[in-house]
């Protein structure tokens, strides 16, 4: 069964004249452990998607069902509640906070609940050796090298074992070397958790290491491969 579906997602936005369609009724469903990617040239709409797919933003018809709740059904806090929990996010950009370590970083997620427990710390720095920054843990971000950054955004963004990975351009910023290792720790530590996981990228070496392919193409989804 699956446990993501998205049923016939439009965006729109208001012009003077006719609406701006962005989306055009995009549906795809994934079971756990699958992972697939989003591609399509600038400006197709693969990141408002990934967007509506997170709960950042809402689509003006459709639906988005996720291990069977509709988040769109829920209030402001309710519905932070549910992101924060049941989806993960790697940005093209790492976001992390300059003044905190690597690990006080990986940790925020939790915060959200209150102060960490000690499982949650030692999940925090389990996550951290998997994706190779055992000995950096307590490094800030300025001292880290671009990959390095991403990386802990990887082990971030799982820390609350999320049911869904949504990962938006997480190469873009990277030189070749670099965004292979990630692509590549990606879609392993998806696989060693069992999430969900579902990657906007322009990047066909990234893509091609996915499951299964959608392209946009004027505002539709449309299945590639797998």
């Amino acid at each position: 069964m699956p446990e993501l579906v998205v049923d016939r997602v439009t965006k729109e936005f208001p012009t003077r004249d006719q609406p701006l369609v962005i989306l055009r009724e995009a549906s795809l469903e994934l079971e756990a452990g699958q992972n697939a990617a989003i591609v399509g040239p600038s400006g197709s709409g693969k990141s408002t998607l990934l967007h509506i797919i997170g709960t950042l933003d809402s689509p003006t018809s459709g639906t988005v069902t996720l291990r069977g709740e509709n988040p769109f059904a829920f209030d402001e806090p309710h519905l932070a509640q549910f992101r924060n929990r049941h989806i993960g996010f790697v940005f093209q950009d790492h976001y992390l906070l300059p003044q905190l370590s690597v690990l006080e970083n990986v940790l925020i997620p939790a915060v959200a609940a209150g102060a960490p427990d000690a499982a949650t710390i030692e999940r925090a720095r389990d996550l951290l050796a998997a994706v190779g920054l055992a000995e950096r843990m307590t490094h800030r971000p300025a001292e880290l090298s671009g990959g390095e950054r991403q990386r802990a955004g990887v082990a971030r963004a799982l820390l609350l074992r999320p049911a869904l990975l949504l990962a938006d351009e997480p190469t873009g910023n990277l030189d070749r070397a670099s965004a292979a290792a990630v692509g590549s720790l990606l879609v392993k530590m998806q696989r060693q958790e069992g999430t969900m996981l579902l990657v906007v990228t322009h990047s066909a070496e990234l893509a091609a290491r996915l499951d299964r392919r959608f392209e946009i193409e004027d505002g539709r989804l449309i299945l590639q491969s797998g």
